[in-house]
Order: structure tokens, then C-alpha cells, then sequence
């Protein structure tokens, strides 16, 4: 809010509509941002999500194998009750006003802009 007596705000009182637009980005300005946030929304082909590995040899120590085979596991589950949650009617807000299911931690993905998947890393 502009301090009261200044220009900005006489415009305020006198133009509110011309003091809110203002405000308001350009075009040019609102495009490149909402691209940009959907540029680095996107998933990779190659990306890999939490309770996975690119690679099975990533230590050797195999207590420390069969505990994060066991948490994918987990993770497994708990994206299944997600699903599982999403198709009872009996629960509430499982859907949106547009019938749109619940998938933002969702633990895995596909690739592109899915709005579900938890990357095991974040790189940008």
C-alpha cells in the first residue's frame, strides 16, 4: 500500500482501477515466468524417484541394501493407497471440483508435466 499522502496513493483514491493494473505484470513478463515454472516442473525420461536407484551398485554394504529395498517398498504402498483412496467415494476432498484425483505425492512419475512423482534428487 502507498503511504497516504503520497502520489501513488492520491492515485490510488482518485484512479483505483489505473493504481491496480499497475500491479500487475505484462504479458511478456507472465509468460516467461509461467514457463519457466513449467520447464523445471517437467520430469526427466531418465529421472529417479524416492525408494529408487539409478544404479543397484550404488554401496555394498548389504544391511544398508535391504533396508532401502524394504523402504521402496514401503513407498510402493503408500502410492497403491493413494490410488486406493482416491477411488472411494466415501472419503472427502480425494477430488477437486473438476473430478481431478489427488497425485501431488505420488511417489513415482512418468515422463513430462504430471503433477505427481517425488524425484530422489533435485538438480536445476
Amino acid at each position: 500500500m502507498p503511504e497516504v499522502g503520497s502520489a501513488e496513493y492520491k492515485e490510488l483514491e482518485s484512479k483505483p482501477e489505473k493504481a491496480y493494473l499497475k500491479t500487475v505484470n505484462s504479458m511478456l513478463q507472465t509468460l516467461l515466468g509461467v514457463s519457466l515454472i513449467e520447464i523445471l516442473s517437467r520430469h526427466a525420461s531418465d529421472e529417479v524417484y524416492l525408494g529408487q536407484r539409478a544404479s543397484i551398485e550404488w554401496t555394498s554394504d548389504k544391511a544398508a541394501l535391504e533396508v532401502f529395498e524394504n523402504f521402496g517398498k514401503q513407498v510402493f504402498e503408500v502410492e497403491s493407497r493413494i490410488i486406493e483412496r482416491n477411488k472411494d467415494v466415501n472419503l472427502k476432498n480425494r477430488n477437486g471440483p473438476v473430478n481431478v484425483p489427488y497425485t501431488l505425492l505420488l511417489p513415482s512419475s512418468t515422463e513430462g508435466l504430471t503433477g505427481r512423482g517425488i524425484p530422489n534428487s533435485i538438480s536445476i
